[in-house]
């Protein structure tokens, strides 16, 4: 044990055996007080029989303080519920010491007695407790208001001065814990709210301001510097609305988080932060995995293709969480598996195995060498080139990655006894209208075509995913920080969005309740057009659109659409028991028809001119849409008035 540890132990015990010192003063002025002022003819006890009640009323009550751990808590810091524990320790005591005298001593006490004592030594004890918590407390500056010179913070430090946006059950406790510690960074001084019935009164020695047309000028006068918003149930445009009022003071805006969920990490702690994009997206967050999903993993041997990529590597991260008996990443990019592989090995050490395979998933021979040697139970195929304008360049390169990709690795899968193969698609399979969406349509046909299989085929779909690799978010950054223009491709343009941990999650809670050849469709909350996403990256950064960065249109790309669409709305959609989860009902091609489709784009390929690729898959892929066609008739999809109702909806809630 070092030196810290012992101190820490030693100063622990001494405030413990103080602490003991002062309950038994007070517990003896309580006996003394009570046995004391009656006469002795009432209770006709002699100061030897007095002494025993008082050791009999001492041991009672010392024993339940011991079994509810009266004397383990900190009282420092405590709460109602240690207040509660004392009170009962001490009830308790007071009855077993009762019925003690009433049942087995001579010389009695009468129940008026033992409560008058228990009663008077408890209220001496918390008294003791609740005026050393209330010093402490006003010592640092405490809700209840400095009543002497505050203790000075370690030299140098500037404490940046806060006002808590929500007198809540989140506000209130984040001001009390900040003012508790000398060496937080925050300092609070006032809370706003927009509670009429809050506005105006204090708690502790802050006030409470209103929501109006004065805050900056409130702000000034106190010497806010920052506004922290801690509102319960954090609905996104709320957030955005609480954003945009107190950002127009030209003060800094952070949030509160609490519970702070990063998905994939155990430990989830309080956080004050920077607002993100990511807590304006227009959906309800997902947050953790039944006990079902996570027996479903543990112990097994998973097998992630792709896994350098974005969705692979966060599905890595959080499969090592529900201890598989072996991970193995499988990459054609050494780097990006090998930083995973690193990050991974810091954080869960030796016990975990890693394995790390560098192959391409369009080498078929290679594939099946690999799953043959590790025999995985799960397969997770999330490798494929997803980039649309490249793709469109590129077709012969989306053929052999995606589809024949995927094909080499579900064969693969069944030939070895994999239990569950899961194909990670997309919304731009839906009525494809570019060539990457064409080829994950015809992967989600290879799994439909497999339903007699033993090995479980599934595939997930779902839409734009932020920051992962290649995506607007990074984009928008780097543009902003360059001081612009973000560009953009169009106005109107409407995604769906999700963050990475959430796909990831969402693909683990399909692959654990899947059947055999189902698309699971992901619900993705309500699109969200592009525009708004530029402008809210661009507050965030402190900027203001068209102002201090302006947002430029270059035109929709080839194969591109306005909106894309996930169909779980629709009649070929069924919802799951979970309602993030929709099953499409479309039936699939037989096996024997699929496999004739590989065998014509297999010929297909060795002309390799673009445009008869291009034509050979319009002619396999029913589906497949022209984007210029689609886009006439945009204006009218659901997709696009979702986005557009949810943008008028911000609008009217930021003018109210």
């Amino acid at each position: 044990m070092n030196l810290m540890s012992k101190t820490f132990l030693s100063s622990r015990r001494a405030r413990r055996v103080i602490l003991l010192l002062v309950d038994l003063i007070c517990f003896a002025a309580a006996a003394a007080l009570i046995l004391g002022i009656y006469p002795s003819s009432a209770m006709r006890l002699t100061p030897r029989v007095k002494l025993i009640h008082g050791l009999i009323l001492l041991g009672s009550v010392f024993v339940f303080r011991l079994i509810l751990r009266v004397y383990a808590q900190s009282w420092r810091y405590a709460n109602e519920s240690a207040y509660l524990s004392f009170i009962l320790a001490d009830a308790l005591g007071g009855l077993v010491y009762y019925l003690i005298s009433d049942r087995v001593m001579v010389w009695k006490v009468s129940a008026i007695h033992a409560l008058a004592i228990v009663a008077t030594e408890l209220l001496f004890t918390l008294s003791v407790r609740f005026l050393y918590q209330w010093w402490r407390a006003h010592e640092r500056g405490g809700l209840f208001g400095p009543l002497r010179p505050r203790r000075q913070d370690r030299p140098g430090r500037v404490k940046s001065r806060i006002a808590i946006v929500g007198a809540s059950d989140m506000g209130v406790p984040l001001a009390a814990d900040l003012l508790r510690q000398p060496d937080a960074r925050y300092l609070p001084v006032c809370f706003f709210d927009n509670n009429p019935e809050k506005i105006g009164g204090y708690i502790g020695s802050l006030k409470i301001y209103p929501e109006d047309e004065y805050i900056a000028q409130t702000a000034q006068k106190l010497g806010v510097d920052t506004f922290v918003i801690a509102v319960p149930g954090q609905n996104p445009a709320y957030i955005q609305q609480l954003f945009e009022l107190y950002k127009r003071t030209g003060r800094r805006v952070l949030i509160y988080d609490y519970p702070h969920n990063h998905l994939g990490e155990e430990n989830s702690t309080r956080a004050i932060r920077e607002i993100n994009i990511e807590d304006l997206m227009p959906r309800e967050p997902v947050t953790g995995l039944d006990a079902a999903c996570s027996e479903y993993y543990k112990g097994q041997t998973i097998l992630v293709t792709g896994a350098g990529g974005s969705i692979g590597s966060e599905l890595c991260r959080q499969l090592v969480q529900f201890q598989p008996k072996q991970l193995v990443m499988l990459d054609i990019n050494e780097n990006g598996v090998y930083d995973l592989f690193q990050e991974l090995r810091l954080q869960h050490g030796e016990r975990l195995d890693l394995q790390i395979e560098i192959a391409s998933v369009r080498d078929g021979q290679k594939v099946d060498e690999v799953i043959g040697h590790y025999r995985p139970a799960i397969i997770f195929h999330a490798a494929a080139h997803k980039h649309v304008p490249l793709m469109e360049h590129n077709p012969e390169e989306a053929i052999k990655n995606n589809v024949f990709g995927t094909y080499n690795v579900a064969s693969a899968a069944e030939k070895h006894g994999v239990r569950r193969f899961l194909l990670v698609s997309t919304d731009k399979a839906v009525n494809p209208t570019n060539i990457m969406g064409a080829t994950k349509r015809l992967c989600e046909m290879i799994i439909q075509s497999r339903q007699g299989s033993a090995t479980g085929f599934v595939a997930v779909r779902f839409g734009n995913v932020l920051n992962s690799n290649g995506s607007v978010i990074p984009l928008f950054k780097r543009q902003i920080a360059a001081g612009g223009p973000v560009t953009i491709t169009h106005k109107e343009v409407v995604r769906y969005f999700m963050m990475i941990p959430e796909a990831a999650q969402l693909v683990l809670q399909s692959a654990c309740k899947a059947g055999n050849g189902e698309i699971f469709v992901l619900n993705m909350g309500r699109p969200m057009k592009i525009m708004d996403l530029a402008e809210n990256m661009i507050r965030l950064s402190g900027l203001e659109p068209y102002t201090d960065i302006d947002i430029v249109e270059v035109g929709l790309r080839p194969g591109e659409k306005l909106y894309e669409e996930l169909l779980v709305h629709g009649e070929t959609t069924r919802e799951t028991e979970d309602h993030r989860i929709f099953i499409e009902l479309e039936e699939g091609l037989p096996r024997e028809q699929v496999d004739g489709m590989m065998d014509h784009l297999t010929e297909a390929l060795k002309p390799g001119s673009p445009q008869s690729l291009k034509d050979t898959l319009r002619a396999l892929v029913p589906s497949y849409c022209d984007a210029d066609e689609v886009n006439q008739h945009a204006q009218q999809a659901r997709e696009m008035l979702e986005a557009t109702q949810y943008q008028l909806d911000q609008t009217k809630e930021t003018t109210l």
